[in-house]
């Protein structure tokens, strides 16, 4: 697995970005994982965003909701991070992960730096 996320940059508040990261390593661990977007903030937690099963199942933390919307396409192996509406609040590294419970494995990729001006 080598999870690739691009999309990043900066943009005024209200504007939107879309973030994508894509799974470079053959697609079977993409094809049967749980995939998510995180983002952190310098001396804060990394915190959940929202995330997507294999089956097309999205779940959203409470507050990008309706603002923010996941999605995956198993065929380029990739998921995106669509954002509307963007705060400076929303200012911070965003990272994708990939995931499967019962396989027992958790994949990083390395951050895509969003940075909201107002």
């Amino acid at each position: 697995v080598q999870l690739q996320a691009s999309g990043g940059g900066l943009v005024q508040a209200g504007g939107s970005l879309r973030l994508s990261c894509v799974d470079s390593g053959g697609g079977f661990h993409f094809s049967i994982s749980t995939v998510a977007w995180y983002r952190q903030v310098p001396g804060k937690q990394r915190e959940s965003l929202a995330d997507i099963t294999n089956f097309n199942r999205a779940n959203y933390a409470d507050f990008p909701k309706g603002r923010f919307t996941i999605s995956r396409d198993s065929t380029t192996h990739t998921v995106y991070l669509q954002m509307n509406s963007l705060k400076p609040e929303d200012t911070a590294v965003y990272y994708c992960n990939l995931r499967n419970k019962r396989a027992g494995w958790d994949f990083w990729g390395h951050g895509t730096k969003v940075t909201v001006s107002s």
